[in-house]
């Protein structure tokens, strides 16, 4: 049987945003796809819509939501060379 190999979040047209929220506690690999970001906004658009995955989170685990402190993008690991 063949091994299967996974694509990359990156090879399949997404960016990974790791999140800090203003509790201190932190997100990270939330998943946003590529199209929307880039141009004059930069990653702005990716802030909006991780903040509307956030409150839908919160509203499905009963909680309050959670403000966005800060926004990175994920570190692209590189693949380990097969021996």
């Amino acid at each position: 049987m063949a091994k299967r190999i996974k694509s990359r979040p990156q090879e399949r047209g997404s960016v990974l945003f790791d999140i800090v929220f203003t509790d201190g506690s932190r997100a990270s690999n939330r998943r946003v796809p590529a199209e929307i970001l880039g141009g004059l906004d930069g990653d702005e658009p990716a802030r909006q819509l991780i903040a509307e995955q956030e409150e839908e989170i919160a509203r499905k685990a009963g909680r309050p939501g959670r403000e966005i402190e800060s926004l990175t993008r994920s570190p692209v690991v590189k693949p380990k060379p097969v021996v």
